[in-house]
């Protein structure tokens, strides 16, 4: 059986690009060298040598012209590649499983954002995908409940698997290499650090964040890692672009979210796995994937429930999540698990033609 994967890139990056290289890696180890197609290759990574490679070129096009572009080529590719069933990490109309991470009419109800031409042209495309797979691939509850709402999908079509994280590479360590961790950050021994990863603050809650802790009288910090914050205060810290997170997770106290529109988020599995609770807005997609011990929640947009939480912590219910604690992620988030249960599906699909 012949794996496809189609993604807008094969390189290091978020979101559903860095899940299919997940699924690259997971297929190697079970034998499966598949076919990967994608606007860009970054032969520095590894995983590049791991896959057949199929480059689909879209920079002589207009940006909004490219995602359509992309799919019609990659309709006759995947013949040539002899693919059996492809997975699509992005929005292609010709994927067998189609991975569902986010949906734009989601996105675009989240944020309220005003319906553009170019908002219709992905929407049109998504909804062809979802409806010519043969599973789609739901990474949250929330994501299942969308499609079923904004898209008319059938149930039976769906298939919820949180999506796999690193558990090699995000894990605990003890207490001597947390203080050390701590130091190289610069992080206080006094203060409460809110570790808060992103590349795009204003969807993420970076404002109401921001407005809840500077007007807090307490040691509280919110340490921003990835892109620049526009201002920084005795409060919120830039502490750089950090390539190894793992650490920064480990050094802080508790990882934050307060997305608009979360399908999702890493952060909050791999911040737990690290032994580090979350602070998340109940609207962030992998609150479900979370033990109670080792979440606060608050209510979406709300930053006087905000507030209650830091301040509840900071006044003494400040407690890490450690191995003793139990599980503080509620599934099998290994790569193995996740790949295997796409390859069944993948055979259900082959054996039912």
């Amino acid at each position: 059986m012949k794996i496809g994967i189609s993604s807008n890139a094969l390189k290091h990056s978020g979101g559903l690009e860095r899940y299919a290289m997940d699924l690259v890696r997971g297929l190697a180890a079970r034998g499966h060298r598949p076919a990967f197609f994608a606007r860009k290759f970054d032969l520095a990574v590894p995983e590049c040598q791991l896959v057949d490679r199929y480059r689909i070129n879209v920079s002589f096009l207009p940006g909004k012209w490219r995602d359509a572009w992309f799919s019609t080529q990659l309709a006759a590719l995947r013949k040539r590649a002899d693919v059996d069933v492809l997975i699509g990490c992005n929005r292609v109309d010709s994927s067998e499983i189609a991975i569902c991470g986010g949906t734009h009419r989601g996105f675009l109800r989240a944020t309220g954002r005003p319906m553009r031409r170019s908002d219709r042209w992905q929407i049109e495309l998504e909804s062809r995908q979802y409806e010519r797979s043969r599973v789609i691939v739901a990474h949250s509850d929330l994501m299942r409940a969308e499609l079923l709402e904004l898209y008319n999908v059938d149930d039976a079509k769906i298939r919820v698997l949180y999506p796999p994280v690193d558990g090699a590479r995000f894990s605990p360590v003890d207490d001597a290499a947390r203080a050390a961790l701590r130091a190289s950050y610069g992080f206080g021994e006094h203060e409460t650090v809110l570790l808060f990863p992103s590349s795009s603050h204003d969807r993420k809650g970076l404002p109401l964040i921001e407005s809840v802790v500077n007007a807090l009288d307490l040691p509280v910090v919110v340490a921003v890692a990835g892109r620049p914050p526009e201002r920084t205060s005795a409060h919120v810290r830039y502490i750089g672009y950090v390539k190894d997170l793992e650490n920064a997770y480990r050094a802080a106290d508790y990882a934050i979210l307060a997305s608009k529109y979360e399908p999702f988020g890493l952060v909050g599995i791999e911040s737990a796995m690290c032994g580090t609770p979350v602070i998340l807005s109940s609207n962030i997609g992998c609150c479900d994937a979370i033990a109670d011990a080792a979440k606060h929640v608050f209510r979406p947009g709300d930053a006087a429930d905000l507030r209650r939480v830091i301040e509840e912590l900071v006044a003494g219910c400040k407690r890490r999540v450690t191995p003793a604690d139990g599980a503080a992620i509620l599934y099998d988030a290994s790569v193995d698990a996740h790949v295997g249960q796409l390859l069944s599906l993948a055979a259900d699909i082959v054996a039912a033609r």
